[in-house]
């Protein structure tokens, strides 16, 4: 279906949302950093690694892992959000495994275990039925056109 909008302004809409995508990617990766730095903060101050700390870090890491993957591939796959959540799960019942009522970690333990499945499914299901590979959004925009692109010369043949 052809668009009604002229193709200058998508273009100059494409480009202004991209600057955008790209200024938000560094907010998020400059305030994970920050978050990062934070908790190594009280880490030293505390003198003591707890494995709340260590879960709170692996957290963190997703969230640049995310970052990474958008810049890198135009798209976030849906399990690394699984993954935060997984992980935000076993932080919260670490933490307060003490004054949580038994019932209830049996239901954060039970909902952990369905987010695993979940993402054992979509693993399998990327297995049997792969996507095609495709470069879009923030990655595709600093690709070069296929213009540009020079074919391999065929005299020069590798042995």
């Amino acid at each position: 279906m052809e668009s009604s909008l002229s193709k200058k302004f998508t273009q100059l809409f494409l480009k202004v949302y991209h600057i955008i995508e790209a200024v938000l990617l560094v907010a998020i990766t400059l305030a994970t950093l920050f978050a990062i730095a934070n908790e190594f903060k009280h880490i030293f101050t505390a003198q003591a690694v707890l494995l709340t700390d260590i879960l709170l870090m692996f957290i963190y890491l997703e969230v640049l892992t995310m970052v990474h993957q958008f810049v890198s591939h135009g798209k976030i796959p849906v399990r690394y959000p699984i993954y935060i959540a997984i992980m935000a799960i076993a932080r919260y019942i670490t933490l307060g495994m003490k004054e949580i009522d038994g019932v209830f970690i049996v239901w954060l333990s039970l909902a952990a275990l369905i987010l695993a499945l979940a993402t054992l499914v979509i693993r399998v299901g990327h297995h049997y039925w792969p996507y095609k590979p495709t470069r879009s959004g923030f990655a595709a925009y600093f690709d070069k056109p296929d213009s540009e692109v020079t074919p391999p010369n065929p005299d020069k043949r590798s042995s």
